[in-house]
């Protein structure tokens, strides 16, 4: 992309000035080599956001920014529903509250090793992944919309995993105000059969070594330490949020013209939040919300199953759980006050600074865990959130390396047997049901994940704590 596009307001902080329909400028948090490599659509997406109805600040593209549907993947926009803001199905994402957990073990890469082929066949069973993948979870009507209501505490309540996994889960595992009755007959059936999946795509379950610590002090009060081995799962609401964002966009183009909406883009398909079809999408978007919370968690529980199996001394208490690819009303300071915002992460990770009290007491010192996942054959991220972020992208950061080409263009370049092979002599054991999906996720396909969270340290969005490094990669 051009830079002359921008003007540039630090090493790291790319300007597009109000213009045009623009109610408010779009800024992009990037490295100059980053900005360059972004594909021209993510400016374009960036200033049609600027120009929805009760936009607050700006409209912010993160460093792992690329094209998505309507909002660039990596965007994050904040709305005042006093100010006439909306709602966009296209802001939050169909894979509603897609997200990542990491997970200790209290083991170090020799325990794995010894049991690292076994081990990773044992995951690929119990953990079903793949398009269209179902688990022995038969989901009927009544538990469906408890499920819907109740999250992963509603898994907990089950069986599925333990009561402190909550306090390390955002919302405590329990999105408020959600409404299963606002989920179509369709959503649900999708789902009735995929709870404790992976599904496909860039979703993964990996055993991962703490391979770099970068500030100490936060990674003991987040108890890593370089040589330990953790687990992180990567998915979200299968089917179900699929389904949500594909019926709730339809209405939101209807009533975008009903309210005398203006949209620069049909993608950009919004309703008001106040407006009958807003909450509606709210309520079901909470319900998506908590489905991927109760997924991940019952993931975690099948996870803890093996380990317990393979390698009984190993405890797997939870470091933390965060979305991305939410809607969320949270009070940010804009426009010299307090206020209730809608703040829409789509591709984009919450990062709250020390002393928010939203987060657990053991990390009220530190910051929130902020997990960057990267792909199957480099690392991902540990960060902690930022006091400075507030004031940068209403608490917000990076959530994975974004892809550098697309699915169609990785299977041009890439065979999946040739992945796993080339991986394998790294000793990264990948499985999957899926080569050509393993061939679209291939690790060229993806940025320079180190190049990406290093771009989110340095601008401030959030701190780099720790990179872990994969073992084994479950795949759908």
């Amino acid at each position: 992309m051009e830079l002359n596009l921008f003007e540039k307001a630090g090493d790291y902080e790319w300007v597009i000035p109000r213009q045009g329909a623009m109610r408010v400028p779009a800024v992009i948090y990037a490295s100059e080599a980053l900005v360059r490599d972004m594909d021209r659509k993510v400016y374009e997406q960036a200033v049609n956001v600027a120009a929805l109805p009760g936009i607050v600040k700006a409209s912010y593209a993160m460093p792992d920014a690329h094209w998505g549907y309507g909002f660039p993947i990596g965007g994050v926009a904040a709305f005042d529903p006093d100010a006439g803001g909306v709602v966009s199905a296209g802001g939050v994402g169909f894979d509603i509250s897609c997200g990542v957990r990491c997970l200790h073990t209290g083991l170090a890469r020799a325990d794995i090793e010894q049991v690292q082929a076994p081990l990773a066949h044992e995951l690929s069973r119990a953990i079903p992944a793949g398009v269209g993948s179902t688990g022995e979870i038969r989901l009927g009507e009544k538990e469906m919309d408890a499920m819907l209501a109740g999250g992963a505490a509603w898994a907990v309540q089950r069986g599925w995993g333990e009561a402190a996994d909550l306090e390390r889960i955002e919302e405590h595992g329990q999105m408020k105000h959600a409404k299963p009755g606002n989920v179509s007959a369709q959503a649900k059936k999708r789902q009735r059969d995929e709870m404790g999946t992976l599904g496909s795509g860039n979703h993964y379950l990996e055993i991962q070594e703490v391979t770099s610590v970068f500030d100490a002090d936060i990674a003991a009060a987040y108890g890593l330490a370089q040589g330990d081995i953790v687990v992180m799962i990567h998915c979200g609401s299968r089917g179900l949020g699929h389904q949500i964002g594909t019926e709730y966009l339809k209405r939101m183009a209807v009533s975008a013209a009903q309210h005398g909406i203006a949209l620069p883009d049909r993608e950009l398909a919004c309703a008001p939040i106040s407006s009958d079809v807003g909450q509606e999408y709210l309520g079901a978007m909470r319900a998506a919300i908590n489905c991927a919370l109760a997924n991940r968690q019952i993931l975690t529980h099948l996870v803890r199953e093996v380990f317990r199996r393979m390698r009984p001394e190993a405890r797997l208490p939870l470091l933390y759980d965060v979305s991305h690819n939410t809607c969320k009303v949270e009070e940010h300071r804009a426009d010299g006050g307090v206020r209730k915002l809608y703040v829409h992460r789509k591709g984009a990770t919450r990062a709250f600074g020390p002393g928010h009290p939203d987060l657990p007491v053991a990390f009220r010192d530190a910051g929130q865990p902020v997990l960057i996942g990267g792909s199957m054959g480099t690392g991902s991220y540990v960060l902690a959130g930022t006091k400075e972020s507030e004031a940068l992208a209403f608490s917000s950061a990076c959530h994975g390396a974004g892809r550098a080409m697309s699915r169609h263009q990785a299977l041009k370049n890439w065979q999946g047997r040739q992945v796993v092979n080339e991986l394998a002599a790294r000793g990264i054991l990948i499985k999957s049901p899926s080569m050509r999906g393993v061939a679209e996720e291939a690790p060229g396909a993806y940025k320079d994940v180190a190049a990406v969270v290093d771009a989110a340290d340095a601008a401030g969005l959030a701190r780099k704590v720790a990179r872990v490094e994969p073992l084994v990669c479950i795949k759908g």
